[in-house]
């Protein structure tokens, strides 16, 4: 069996899946960023502001605003870490929606330069810090954002308070970008000098919601460590030759185990093993649909193919590629009860709890969550 998704066609294009509201975007292995993105979903919950109520613990920032001190979490025991009030809300606003396949329609029907994704500024990464910042060439428009340095930080603080640091060993550049409201929220991607490192992104107008700014983190922090080095080891070849398909195609053939993009995984990976156990029956299945031309048939079948495996996912964004479907399920694991596996879908949150240090991490995780959630 052929372990690996052709990822759409021509080297050029771009994959979106309009399930969701400008629901995510496939990008192509093979230009350098990675399909890695969460999208924005409806949701009749009420909004927290970006930094909510100010903290007793406080900063202040150059221009005398206060900036929250987000705590770091000391080692916390699993079954400590639990604030239900916010996780419920959380697995509540990033549960799948059931929605029309107008929206599909409608999403095509899009101007072309609707959405387009500006970066505006670029910080390196140093432990927990964010330093040197590049700024990029913005319209008047966005140079609020742009110098918004204090809303950076929240963000970047936040994201430390979740995420341990030493999980964040590979991540050397933070990014703020931003497509406009309610589109792409956050992105991983592989850096253009160095396959072993890795950029997270950002949409500084999107991160309002903290109940979805908070899976989203974690989603793409899945990405992360789930393609991290010593979990898939980067095709030097296909960095260095990002359009050559013969060459693609050569690697695809040389691997045994699951072929995510960037390269080959471990036998022993995480995303090997999950492939393994849940992708096997149904992929040939799934990259046929991958591998239509024309979008509107492919949105079509790919409505069917989940539809017809809809007790397999955990959400209609899990479907359209193994590495989402592992980020989505990591996700879960994180925010939600241990469910009783009664359906594939289950199993796919429970595959995370036959790892101790995963099972660790979730504590810490949630006991970060539990600290700095806004109130």
């Amino acid at each position: 069996m052929e372990l690996v998704s052709s990822n759409k066609k021509n080297l050029n294009e771009t994959l979106w899946y309009p399930w969701k509201k400008f629901p995510g975007i496939f990008f192509m292995p093979r230009l350098k960023l990675f399909f890695a993105v969460s999208a924005l979903l409806f949701s009749t919950l009420a909004c927290v502001t970006l930094f909510g109520e100010p903290s007793n613990s406080q900063g202040v920032s150059a221009s005398g605003e206060s900036i929250p001190e987000f705590v770091l979490p000391s080692d916390v025991p699993a079954e400590a870490a639990s604030c239900p009030a916010i996780t419920d809300q959380i697995v509540g606003a990033n549960t799948s929606l059931d929605l029309a396949n107008d929206l599909a329609k409608d999403f095509n029907n899009v101007p072309a330069d609707d959405g387009e994704i500006r970066y505006l500024v670029t910080y390196l990464v140093s432990g927990d810090e964010i330093q040197d910042p590049y700024y990029e060439n913005v319209p008047s428009s966005l140079e609020d954002e742009q110098n918004d340095t204090d809303a950076h930080q929240r963000i970047w603080n936040y994201f430390t308070a979740l995420i341990p640091l030493e999980y964040r060993q590979t991540l050397s550049e933070f990014s703020i970008m931003t497509d406009g409201e309610d589109n792409i929220l956050a992105a991983v991607a592989q850096t253009y000098d160095d396959p072993n490192r890795w950029g997270l992104e950002v949409d500084i107008a999107d991160t309002s919601d903290y109940y979805y700014l908070s899976f989203t983190l974690v989603h793409e922090f899945a990405h992360l460590f789930t393609l991290a080095p010593d979990q898939v080891t980067p095709s030097i070849a296909i960095f260095n030759n990002p359009e050559d398909e013969t060459l693609y195609m050569d690697e695809v053939a040389a691997c045994t185990t699951f072929f995510p993009g960037e390269g080959c995984s471990n036998p022993d990976s995480y995303i090997n093993a999950f492939y393994e156990e849940f992708w096997t029956d149904i992929y040939d299945e799934w990259n046929e649909v991958n591998l239509i031309e024309d979008e509107d048939l492919y949105y079509e079948k790919l409505d069917d193919f989940y539809y017809k495996y809809e007790d397999q996912f955990l959400t209609d964004y899990s479907v359209t590629h193994p590495a989402e479907d592992i980020a989505e399920a990591f996700g879960f694991f994180v925010f939600a009860d241990q469910p009783d596996g009664d359906t594939l879908a289950e199993q796919k949150i429970l595959f995370f709890y036959r790892y101790p240090e995963l099972v660790q991490l979730r504590s810490e995780i949630l006991a970060g969550l539990c600290l700095n959630f806004p109130e």
